[in-house]
């Protein structure tokens, strides 16, 4: 991933605002390995405590209308899942400058002084050499 390219557009501030709701996050097996990893516990103490499934689906609990890993920035910013990693730069912020404004109003990581035709330019460049291992991810 080409950090300089995608700073240009963005840089995350750990305000947590796409932390808070009551909806939460999947899990794929990639997520909950690096989750594991980054949290340095034992995988059954890591499913009671912080994931909750639903059948086969495995997502992160969500704990007074919040992530339950958002404690004034992420815990486990090192071993987010790739939908935290990749939000708000999802290609569907390219679908129309109202969806932009939204993202960008919710979001005090997207570059303010850039305009919508600006950042639609440097983000399809991103998404064509594929700096943010987007097409890596898709194929998980």
């Amino acid at each position: 991933m080409s950090k300089d390219n995608i700073e240009q557009i963005f840089a995350c501030t750990m305000c947590g605002f796409c932390c808070h709701g009551e909806t939460t996050v999947s899990l794929n097996e990639v997520d909950r390995t690096r989750m594991v990893e980054a949290l340095g516990l034992p995988v059954e103490q890591i499913e009671e405590r912080y994931w909750r499934r639903t059948g086969a689906v495995v997502q992160m609990k969500v704990v007074d209308g919040h992530c339950i890993f958002y404690e004034n920035g992420c815990s486990v910013h090192a071993g987010r899942p790739w939908q935290c990693r990749q939000w708000p730069l999802h290609p569907s912020i390219l679908a129309d400058e109202n969806n932009f404004e939204t993202i960008k109003e919710s979001c005090p990581g997207i570059n303010r002084d850039l305009s919508y035709r600006e950042f639609c330019r440097i983000f399809r460049d991103i998404i064509e050499r594929d700096d943010l291992g987007l097409k890596k991810l898709n194929e998980v």
